[in-house]
């Protein structure tokens, strides 16, 4: 399978998938809940999905726990709106590259500002 089909086909479900997670009902989903990345795999059998969420240690685990009893559904929408001939397994994951790159800029601010920036 070409490269760039399996691009776009990533690119489809994860716009699919941060629907989805809009109109997902259960409460331990954060309502700030991001999608970060997608990845499917060329042989179409598994989806790694990499959500960013706002709030502590606590809410990332509660709603990464929700999305995961939620993926027989995610999976069954995204076969319903995606139209793939065979609708892959859904994987949640965690990604925290969101809070490092805030850490970042914010060592970068006290650098600027002449302060030490303790890591």
């Amino acid at each position: 399978m070409g490269i760039n089909r399996i691009n776009r086909i990533n690119e489809e479900v994860k716009k699919e998938v941060s629907a989805i997670i809009r109109e997902l009902k259960d409460p331990r989903i954060a309502e700030v809940t991001s999608v970060v990345g997608v990845d499917v795999t060329k042989d179409m059998k598994w989806c790694n999905i990499y959500v960013s969420v706002f709030g502590d240690e606590t809410k990332q685990k509660e709603t990464i726990e929700g999305l995961k009893r939620a993926a027989g559904f995610v999976r069954k929408e995204i076969g319903n709106r995606v139209g793939l001939r065979y609708t892959p397994e859904i994987i949640f994951n965690l990604d925290h590259s969101i809070e490092h790159g805030a850490h970042i800029n914010e060592l970068l601010v006290k650098i600027k500002k002449g302060g030490n920036a303790d890591v």
